[in-house]
């Protein structure tokens, strides 16, 4: 998560969007870079609310643009999928070597999540509170002609970012019953996606019920 004073702009870090190579990019003109640990790091909005907006809003101000960056569904789970395959994850709970693309996203559509396929969804991550906060602008990771030019307006600079963490490509497969059955249970992330346009704007998901 980055914070910039001037620009009273907050940027969350959606896990698996290429936000890393924004704060290395970025990290001279922040105010605040939240790197560790990722609980904090990767701060979906209710967490957001709960430990950093009460002190951005007093030191700040009310008025905050918070932004994010969403990545197509399916494309974002095989970045888990890939990220998980490399050698550091050998042996552990959470890795996916010698197992198909098809099996982890169906072991992600399952009611008792198996470790190596727990990664969240965006839809959640992005919810907005029961308070109102809520994240006002979200680019499509595809879009990084679009989010660049957004920070370099609001940011008043030259932007240029540098890929990091790439896992190596792989050409990802899905039978067609373990698609419609990702795009079933989690119809709302691919609904939010979709609505996406030039600019950032969106339709949020809805937020929790108050009880």
């Amino acid at each position: 998560m980055l914070m910039f004073h001037k620009a009273k702009l907050v940027f969350l870090a959606v896990p698996k969007t290429g936000t890393t190579a924004y704060a290395n990019a970025l990290e001279p003109l922040a105010t605040m870079i939240v790197r560790d640990p990722p609980e904090l790091k990767h701060a979906p909005v209710y967490r957001y609310n709960r430990f950093f907006r009460p002190m951005f809003e007093k030191f700040v101000g009310e008025d905050l643009t918070v932004m994010a960056v969403m990545r197509e569904p399916i494309d974002w789970l095989g970045s888990w999928y890939r990220y998980r395959k490399r050698p550091f994850l050998d042996g552990q709970r959470t890795s996916t070597k010698d197992m198909s693309f098809d099996a982890f996203v169906d072991a992600y559509c399952t009611g008792d999540t198996p470790p190596f396929a727990n990664v969240g969804n965006q839809a959640r991550f992005l919810r907005p509170h029961q308070n109102g906060t809520r994240v006002t602008h979200v680019f499509r990771y595809e879009d990084q002609d679009g989010l660049t030019a957004f920070l370099e307006a609001r940011l008043e600079t030259k932007i240029a970012t540098e890929k990091v963490n790439a896992s190596p490509p792989e050409k990802l497969e899905l039978s067609e019953d373990t698609e419609a059955k990702l795009k079933r249970k989690f119809a709302l992330d691919f609904e939010v996606y979709e609505s996406i346009k030039p600019g950032g704007g969106y339709t949020p998901p809805p937020a929790p019920e108050s009880h």
